[in-house]
């Protein structure tokens, strides 16, 4: 079961991730989170260090859609200003939210990575498609509601198991 929760790829912040060799495997598009994967959780706009990532992102061909557990308000308020799609209150790791990303981007799985904070919401919810997922560092923990505090003890103890069983390797 622990299986479905490894990412393929873990880095520290989106800002590590090799767009170029991504784009070199055939990969089109980024299914992304937005809560302590793109901004801190209480932050309402992107950083100008974000905004540039994301141009660069667009620039190189990429087609991006947020896809994020929280509300409407919160999602549409960041996404509008900087013209992404985005699907809120997704219900990750359910199917539905990561296939109407696909369809919005009409690409295949093959071609679409997931980028988020959660093994328990990004990274299931993209290995459960066949999509490649990268989990990165949560950018601000200590602004997390309960529910994630609640699946972070539940990664905590899944990484723990994972490595004693040479799963996983990378630093926390």
């Amino acid at each position: 079961m622990f299986r479905k929760l490894i990412p393929r790829l873990s880095v520290r912040s989106i800002y590590q991730i090799d767009l170029q060799a991504m784009w070199q495997t055939g990969v089109r598009g980024i299914i992304t989170d937005l809560d302590n994967t793109l901004v801190g959780a209480k932050h309402p706009q992107a950083t100008p260090e974000l905004t540039n990532w994301l141009r660069k992102v667009a620039a190189m061909g990429f087609q991006i859609v947020i896809v994020s557990n929280n509300s409407e308000l919160r999602v549409s308020r960041f996404s509008d200003p900087l013209s992404i799609p985005y699907i809120s209150s997704a219900k990750k790791p359910g199917n539905s939210a990561f296939r109407r990303a696909l369809g919005m981007m009409k690409l295949n799985p093959e071609q679409v990575v997931v980028v988020g904070d959660q093994m328990l919401t990004d990274v299931l919810g993209g290995n459960r498609l066949g999509l490649h997922t990268i989990l990165v560092v949560p950018i601000s923990p200590k602004d997390e509601g309960f529910f994630t505090r609640i699946n972070r003890r539940i990664e905590r103890y899944a990484v723990s198991w994972m490595r004693r069983k040479g799963l996983m390797n990378w630093e926390e």
